[in-house]
């Protein structure tokens, strides 16, 4: 083929580094974003962190927008910040819960009370150090011992003897929470039991039995009652009581201390109730203490404008491009969340039951964006309601067919699965047949398998091991 030259336009979008800062910045979490905020601090000096001023808030029930809520103001080339609440419907709810006691300071605190040597004292700290976050004891008493046994005889002459690490064992085990300190499950459970002195000696006895042994333990997981019956030689009336006894034990009893991740979660957004010319209306604020409040260092800025320091010229426009797209980031995020909230109006007045079925498009739509852009919104980005914290993703769901045309969300479905089985007859469990039969009374076609799959997706077990006596 002999070779030409011809010209030809085409349009393509340039990522400027300003463009490219905005779209990193918008798909960071939070936490990921206070560790790039720090980074530019330290690169940058004339970024700086600065407190908002404390102004009277300003009510006005018949106002529907909120665009003075948003943090800082681009005139002032600032940012973030703590603001200043004037919302009095959510106060109750939205009040900072105290965080939580570790299970180690917890028990450090139960020691402190405790009249011991130092090394009786030094090896009960030892002990609580190694649980792990069930509070259990996994490692044995003489590994532990061999771990520190040379600074603990550097620091008291001797190495621990057997009596010793077992006192130190016992008086761990002998602390709040029941069981903790447990080297096995089994344990554990005994030790609870040993504290439950108000119930009938005979059933705490078979109960004891259940919980020393492997096989009885299995036989309670599987539903086995008749073999449970025949080995402890009750009938089903007892069984069924010393049963009771055994489920209200926890087999983890570090749980109630543990940090979930959804508790470390620091939200983006908040919803709330206010009060408009249409009545009641959810609507969604920003989280303005999760994002720091930046500005220009007013010095730096004008010895710029003297021409006292135009080597620094470049850092200032930099530090205006940060301002602006953690700006641009905050204004986003809060439009998302409140054509959310508009959509979803109904999961918020009654809860899981009523979500509707919503995909990215519906909202891009709404806020005039890309698809990929509420995507980075969503994603890791999270929302305070009064029934918990949800990233903004949890509220797209997909959907299934309804008799008359419409529509139901699989979140709403899942929530209806969760609810039935809930209050279901323990006797007779709901099969998945069952419950997707009740789903088909309501209009709702749902397939016995995407029973099962969400059945699975919630953790619960299938009818067999749902039955009790």
């Amino acid at each position: 083929m002999k070779p030409t030259l011809g010209l030809r336009t085409s349009q393509q979008l340039a990522l400027t580094p300003q463009l490219q800062q905005s779209i990193r910045l918008l798909q960071l979490s939070t936490a990921e974003l206070e560790q790039e905020i720090e980074q530019f601090l330290s690169d940058n000096p004339l970024l700086e962190i600065t407190e908002p001023e404390r102004s009277e808030p300003a009510h006005d029930d018949h106002d529907d927008h909120h665009d003075d809520q948003l943090p800082g103001s681009a005139e002032n080339w600032s940012v973030g910040g703590k603001g200043v609440r004037d919302d009095d419907d959510d106060q109750d709810w939205m009040a900072q819960r105290a965080a939580a006691t570790g299970l180690a300071e917890h028990l450090h605190e139960q020691a402190m009370a405790l009249k011991l040597s130092p090394r009786d004292r030094a090896w009960l700290k030892v002990l609580i150090e190694s649980l792990d976050d069930d509070g259990y004891l996994r490692d044995g008493l003489d590994e532990i011992e061999e771990g520190i046994g040379e600074a603990f005889e550097a620091a008291f002459g001797e190495r621990l003897d057997e009596d010793e690490q077992t006192l130190g064992l016992t008086l761990l085990q002998a602390m709040d929470p029941a069981g903790v300190g447990a080297r096995d499950l089994s344990e554990c459970l005994r030790l609870q039991l040993s504290r439950q002195q108000h119930h009938d000696a005979d059933q705490l006895s078979l109960a004891a039995m259940i919980a020393g042994e492997a096989t009885l333990l299995e036989a309670v997981g599987a539903r086995d009652f008749n073999r449970l019956c025949q080995t402890l030689k009750c009938d089903r009336d007892m069984l069924r009581e010393v049963l009771g006894i055994i489920t209200r034990l926890n087999p983890k009893p570090g749980n109630a201390f543990r940090q979930d991740a959804a508790e470390a979660v620091i939200p983006d957004v908040i919803a709330f109730r206010s009060k408009t010319r249409q009545g009641m209306r959810w609507q969604v604020r920003l989280n303005e203490s999760a994002v720091p409040r930046l500005s220009i260092n007013p010095v730096y800025a004008e010895m710029i404008r003297q021409e006292k320091a135009s080597s620094m010229a470049g850092q200032l426009q930099e530090a205006r491009w940060v301002i602006k797209n953690i700006q641009q980031r905050c204004d986003t995020i809060l439009r998302v969340a409140q054509a959310i909230a508009k959509e979803q109006h109904a999961f918020f007045e009654q809860g899981e039951t009523a979500m509707r079925p919503l995909v990215l498009r519906e909202i891009a739509e709404q806020c005039e964006l890309h698809e990929s852009t509420v995507s980075r919104v969503t994603t890791n980005k999270y929302i305070l309601t009064p029934m918990g914290t949800f990233e903004l993703k949890y509220f797209f769901t997909s959907h299934v067919g309804t008799e008359d045309g419409g529509t139901a969300s699989s979140t709403a479905i899942r929530a209806k699965i969760k609810q039935w089985i809930a209050a279901e007859d323990a006797r007779k469990p709901l099969s998945d047949q069952q419950i997707a039969d009740r789903f088909a009374q309501e209009g709702v076609q749902v397939a016995r398998r995407t029973i099962a799959k969400y059945r699975e997706a919630l953790r619960i077990d299938p009818v067999s091991q749902r039955k009790k006596l």
